[in-house]
């Protein structure tokens, strides 16, 4: 007697609006879950990055345990997440975009290749500058929250601008400012973002291809990928990152009557000559470390809210 066949398996059906939004959707989950994790790092590395221009000559730099201990003595445990709410809607814009982006970018580069597994470095590090320098731009007033809001307990209660939320910041830069001070330190941000997608999600594949042949595929060599893309990342953008915090924190000098810095490469000169050229990697380990968990978390969370995605909305993870 002839075997019963087996039934045919239902085409798995999916909606094409459900498909277009998951990278999207996946990423800025990743990226929100990520900075919630690393925001304290972020406040600390923030603050060393702004001290050196209230640094007398030849005074000594603060650690970032004493920045710390500072926030906790001066403004409790709370103090450490100051900002946090813009911190969250700057990755629900810039993240999402910087992420999902790359991923529409990255499958449209193979798609022209005739769907190649892995692109080319060359094409891999375009399809992350390109992502991030968009992503960049949109999510640029969000940064310039962020920014004011964990600098502004630096500053004398006189001197703070005291905003209560991530909407009372862009609502009062614009009424007080004009809608232009949102993309202040624009260019350096763009720069970093570049950098900064370069050396996450380039650096990454090229490190997974390295370590998935020397020490085998898994964990380790994920978590290996992700310490080493941490590092690319945060080499390769902290300069662009400590310009760009301070042209978004500036305000004008009560004594000058003047703001500190015309622009990206009058605020590049003047931190390369008063603090020397080592000053702009000032904080590197606070931004290291918070780079290296900040790659990890995204990325292995990623794949994480793909899955469930995946099942909920019954999509193809690209």
């Amino acid at each position: 007697m002839a075997a019963k066949p087996s039934p045919a398996q239902p085409a798995k059906s999916t909606s094409g609006l459900a498909q277009a939004l998951q990278p999207y959707v996946t990423g800025g989950s990743a990226a929100i879950t990520a900075s919630c994790v690393i925001h304290p790092i972020d406040l600390t590395k923030v603050r060393l990055q702004l001290v050196g221009e209230s640094l007398a000559a030849g005074a000594t730099r603060p650690s970032a345990v004493a920045v710390v201990s500072k926030i906790v003595a001066e403004e409790g445990f709370a103090g450490l997440y100051s900002g946090l709410s813009a911190a969250v809607m700057r990755q629900a814009v810039y993240g999402t975009a910087r992420l999902g982006l790359h991923r529409e970018f990255s499958n449209y580069l193979k798609k022209q290749r005739g769907g190649e597994a892995t692109l080319p470095v060359h094409l891999s590090v375009a399809a992350s500058m390109s992502s991030g320098a968009i992503a960049s731009l949109i999510g640029n007033p969000f940064d310039v929250s962020l920014v004011r809001m964990q600098a502004d307990t630096m500053r004398p209660k006189a001197e703070r601008r005291g905003y209560t939320s991530v909407f009372n910041a862009l609502g009062r830069i614009v009424k007080d400012e004009g809608i232009a001070r949102l993309w202040r330190g624009c260019l350096p941000n763009v720069l970093r973002a570049m950098a900064m997608n370069v050396g996450m999600m380039a650096s990454y594949d090229q490190a997974k291809g390295f370590f998935n042949k020397t020490v085998g595929p898994g964990v380790t060599a994920n978590l290996l990928s992700a310490g080493a893309a941490g590092f690319m990342c945060a080499f390769l953008s902290l300069p662009f990152d400590l310009i760009k915090t301070r042209l978004q924190s500036m305000r004008i000098d009560p004594a000058t009557g003047k703001m500190p810095y015309t622009g990206v490469l009058d605020c590049a000169a003047q931190v390369a000559r008063k603090e020397g050229p080592l000053a702009f990697w000032t904080g590197f380990g606070a931004f290291y470390g918070r780079s290296a968990p900040h790659a990890m978390i995204i990325l292995l969370t990623m794949e994480q809210f793909n899955t469930m995605y995946s099942s909920v909305f019954n999509t193809t993870t690209r």
